[in-house]
């Protein structure tokens, strides 16, 4: 079988898996955050944190809900890295320096999941179980909350209510990402992953020198790193490592983790709204771009450029032969597409083309189809773009699911849309301006700025995942992209959960013949070329004096 038609399979098979998911873990998730109902392990916690589930919320009462668990989420995993040389399980590894530990909190927490350490040298059992495995519950846990929050004000009218952050999280974490985590990590052990508590120890002598390998509870990891758009690796080499990724079937199961809740959110927000093909039209937009992705970076890195090329079937540098030019090429796009990170190959040794597309689906906004919950909330923002460009064009008050959008609303939307290009872009200047950061850099030209530009690019967007060959364990990054993770995460909430307020304060507006049909394939069209055009005015003179340039060049 040829490589080419191996990758073209694979992806057929995956569309055929997300498909059978769609419906059923959509519909489930709409009942969860629809119900009035509570388990009993639900109540409990309510009773130990001092919430009451029953009472709503409006939008500055569940922005502050969110603020006030993250912050200290960050303060928590800080400070139990800083005291991991005390802790038992921390198989000797020293506590983390202030920089560091700083950094990798807000990194979990704000579901970036960006890491400056090698995970099996710096973090033990306990810091890896009780601290990074839990943010990536709860963390992607309130991108459902805040998702489920924008959609509640689509749906309500004539009341600011948007229903309680304290049980939109619980319920996120206790009944859905708990029990698909649990079925992901089976999955993932019968597929060879490890799931143990082993201590350092050695396993030969190569080259004159011994190497060690230490175990740790790593499909169980593995699972919600991927369910939840983390994407923090166990390991250093991430998904690349064979503990973590065995084999081709493992591969294409966890890219099947990372989009599945993604996409089927469209058909929870489809329910929620009471119009399913609103849902379907936002999905058609979000499998358009994702496949148009995949295809493109199949083809740049299945294209052949010589002899080597030739006989590897494909641009095989930085490419584990466990899983070939497709199965990196689908991983790649998926887990940058979304705000997962995880990374099966090195993205700084793709092609030129190659790594654009990387950087290209994370400053889309990663929507297609986007972290979880992130993805579906900046899908909305963009269609409401959308619909205002729509109705400019056409000189009328645009309208989207009922509501109108006004100066308030769209003042919000831009708002949202501004704040991570600003981040990253800002970020990288900086960088590129003052002489100690340029230090950091492995490689010169093009490729070094496209170093810089991928690191607050994914920081800023919380995405996480590396372009390697940067050396960013030093204070200036560790603080810088620290700080780029926690903007890009929560002041865009800020906005979103403001425009949720919004809606919900509006009375619905009938509609007419002259209401743009939301749900028809022009707007999808539509919204397609809204992302794509605001998207390469924000970042195509960055990607012009770094991929484009060293695509074109090479």
């Amino acid at each position: 079988m040829s490589p080419v038609l191996a990758g073209v399979l694979q992806m057929l098979a995956l569309i055929a898996a997300l498909a059978l998911a769609y419906r059923p873990l959509g519909d489930f998730m709409a009942g969860v955050y629809s119900s009035d109902k509570h388990l009993r392990v639900e109540k409990w916690i309510y009773k130990a944190i001092g919430a009451n589930p029953s009472t709503e919320m409006r939008w500055p009462a569940y922005l502050r809900g969110v603020l006030a668990f993250s912050a200290a989420s960050v303060l928590f995993l800080y400070l139990m890295q800083r005291i991991q040389g005390s802790l038992p399980g921390s198989l000797g590894f020293s506590s983390i320096d202030p920089d560091q530990a700083f950094n990798t909190a807000a990194s979990f927490v704000s579901n970036t999941n960006w890491q400056s350490y090698y995970g099996e040298q710096a973090m033990g059992h306990v810091v890896q179980t009780g601290g990074l495995a839990v943010q990536n519950f709860v963390s992607a846990a309130v991108g459902l909350a805040v998702a489920v929050a924008l959609v509640r004000g689509f749906a309500r009218s004539r009341t600011g209510e948007l229903g309680n952050f304290w049980a939109d999280l619980v319920r996120g974490t206790v009944r859905i990402l708990i029990p698909i985590a649990v079925i992901g990590a089976v999955v993932l052990v019968a597929c060879g992953a490890i799931q143990n508590f082993s201590g350092i120890h050695g396993v030969g002598q190569f080259l004159g020198g011994s190497q060690q390998w230490n175990g740790g509870a790593v499909a169980s990891q593995e699972a919600i790193k991927e369910l939840g758009t983390n994407g923090g690796g166990y390991f250093n080499a991430n998904s690349a490592h064979p503990f973590e990724n065995p084999n081709g079937i493992s591969n294409l199961f966890e890219i099947f983790l990372i989009l599945v809740i993604p996409f089927a959110l469209t058909r929870t927000f489809g329910k929620m709204v009471g119009s399913v093909k609103q849902g379907y039209a936002i999905l058609a937009t979000m499998v358009t771009i994702w496949i148009g992705f995949t295809a493109l970076m199949m083809w740049t890195e299945f294209h052949h450029g010589g002899p080597a090329f030739d006989i590897a079937g494909g641009a095989m540098e930085g490419k584990e032969t466990r899983f070939g030019v497709g199965g990196s090429s689908i991983f790649a796009v998926a887990t940058t597409l979304t705000s997962t990170g995880a990374v099966n190959s090195f993205h700084s040794s793709f092609t030129g083309f190659g790594g654009g597309i990387t950087l290209l689906g994370m400053q889309l906004g990663e929507i297609a189809p986007g972290g979880v919950g992130s993805g579906l909330y900046g899908m909305l923002i963009m269609a409401i773009i959308a619909v205002f460009i729509a109705g400019l064009m056409v000189g009328r008050t645009p309208e989207y699911l009922g509501k109108k959008i006004g100066t308030r609303e769209i003042k919000f939307a831009a708002c949202y849309i501004l704040i991570t290009p600003a981040l990253a872009l800002c970020f990288t200047a900086a960088a590129m301006a003052l002489p100690t950061p340029a230090h950091s850099m492995t490689n010169s030209g093009a490729h070094g700025f496209s170093e810089i530009l991928y690191a607050y690019t994914s920081g800023a967007n919380n995405n996480g995942s590396a372009f390697a060959g940067l050396n960013a364990d030093t204070q200036w990054f560790n603080t810088t992209i620290g700080l780029a993770m926690l903007l890009g995460r929560f002041l865009p909430m800020v906005f979103v959960l403001a425009l949720a307020g919004s809606l919900a304060e509006q009375k619905p507006v009938p509609a007419t013949a002259g209401t743009l049909g939301t749900h028809k394939p022009l707007f999808t069209g539509l919204l397609v070329g809204t992302i794509i055009i605001v998207t390469g005015l924000t970042y195509f003179p960055a990607l012009a004096l770094g991929p484009l340039a060293e695509g074109l060049g090479s």
